[in-house]
């Protein structure tokens, strides 16, 4: 299949939320609960770092970073987000997201990107590993699902070999 990876717009929030949702409902990309607003979502994430794989019109998946701490210290640090469409899942589409937002990022000055995936998510950990990341360990119990379970979550980490670590 064809596609781009293109900037996010504002306009492909209605896209991008109805694929968050789709991660939500799936109970291992997330925890949280609803898709937020808009203005929202828009205040907890970087703006420079925020793509959509689009083919025509569509939007496939999309990727942004959030910011990990307020602190200046960790301005070059940043949590990834990553959501394939369950209609495009296995066609490469979250491996060119996460390649084009690495390049992105440390053209933006990020040193380190860090991932927060459900131990159960191994086509997450697998992407991640793929492009670079390294398992840091498992948080165990760390948070509780709105039906009471317990679960896990694989802290992930990518440091830059261009900037930030001499």
């Amino acid at each position: 299949m064809k596609y781009i990876i293109d900037e996010m717009k504002p306009e492909d929030w209605k896209q991008v939320a109805a694929i968050y949702l789709e991660g939500i409902e799936g109970g291992n990309a997330t925890f949280e609960t609803e898709v937020p607003s808009w203005e929202k979502w828009d205040n907890g994430h970087f703006q420079c770092c925020r793509l959509v794989a689009r083919k025509d019109s569509n939007v496939l998946g999309w990727i942004a970073l959030s910011p990990t701490s307020t602190r200046k210290c960790f301005s070059g640090v940043a949590e990834v987000s990553i959501y394939i469409g369950s209609a495009y899942t296995g066609q490469g589409i979250g491996k060119s997201l996460l390649t084009k937002l690495i390049e992105i990022s440390e053209n933006n000055g990020f040193w380190s990107l860090q991932s927060v995936i459900m131990k159960e998510n191994i086509t997450s950990i697998n992407l991640h590993e793929g492009r670079g990341f390294r398992n840091l360990g498992i948080k165990e119990k760390i948070a509780q699902m709105d039906n009471g379970t317990w679960r896990d979550v694989v802290l992930m980490e990518r440091r830059s070999k261009l900037i930030g670590i001499d």
